[in-house]
Order: structure tokens, then sequence, then C-alpha cells
């Protein structure tokens, strides 16, 4: 069966990547592990596809005609976090991107990261800003000299 955990921790929820740029998913592992799995759920084929397994040595397993070239696993076994590169980025490639591990011939897998390949990535918003305010504002400061006097008015032009 396949199952989401708590064990995995998987970042980002969701990539917006532009053609032919790379983009990187993250998966943190709580527990002992043999190695990686990377898969890309389809919505539009709906099927999950095997990319790649990175055992804990670093050795990489493609799965049937994924290339070399645009996944690579990197990992940092002490810390048990791994990465998934995707470079050569295309429309093919949206999905879901889900890290897993075996367990007790289970597969558990981490919350997915949804990755959504455009041509161009939408500009941000222009920030709209308040008008600067040319009128003093009044506020009333205390100061140990002005408190046995009362208080002391201040103005400050924002």
């Amino acid at each position: 069966g396949l199952y989401t955990n708590l064990l995995l921790s998987q970042t980002p929820e969701h990539i917006l990547a532009q053609t032919n740029k790379k983009t990187e998913i993250f998966c943190e592992l709580k527990k002992e592990h043999n190695g990686v799995y990377w898969y890309r759920w389809s919505q539009e084929k709906q099927n999950f596809k095997f990319l790649v397994f990175s055992n804990a040595l670093g050795k990489a397993t493609y799965g049937t005609n994924v290339s070399q070239d645009k996944f690579s696993v990197h990992g940092a076994r002490l810390h048990s976090s791994y990465s998934l590169h995707i470079s050569h980025l295309h429309p093919s490639d949206n999905g879901t991107y889900f890290c897993s591990v075996s367990q007790s011939s289970q597969l558990l897998l981490g919350s997915g990261t949804r990755l959504s390949v455009v041509d161009a990535l939408p500009l941000p918003p222009k920030s709209t800003q308040a008008p600067v305010s040319k009128k003093p504002v009044w506020f009333i400061t205390k100061s140990k000299a002005a408190s046995r006097k009362g208080m002391a008015l201040a103005w400050l032009r924002l």
C-alpha cells in the first residue's frame, strides 16, 4: 500500500518554474532507511511514474525512459536529507512529485510537491504604497526631566 507519513518531510508544497530552467525538491527523513525513491503523479495520465532510487551510498537507479541528464538526487546521509534536481524543465514535467521510503513492505510517501512548468513566469504585482503624508504627526513623550513638569509635546514628520 501507499501511505503518506510524518516520517518524511517534503518541501516546498508547490513550485512554479519556467521552461528550460531547473528546480529542486527537498525531502527530509526522520527514520532509518536504505534509500529514497522519487515518483511523479501525472493528473493527465492518472499514473505514478517511478523516476529514480538513490541508495544510502548515493548510487542512483533510474526508471524506464528516465533521463539521467534531467533528474539527479543529492543526499546528505548524516542529516537524512535528499533533494531531487530536475533540469531542462518542460511542460511534460508537470505533476506532483513524491519522495518515498520502503518500510516493512510498505511505501511511505512524502506530502508531495506540485510542479507547474510555464513558458513565462507571471510578473510580481506592482506594490501600491500609500502616499507619504506631509502633515506633522503629533505624539506625546514623557522624559525624566519633563515628567516633573508634566508632559512634553513632540512631533515627527512622516
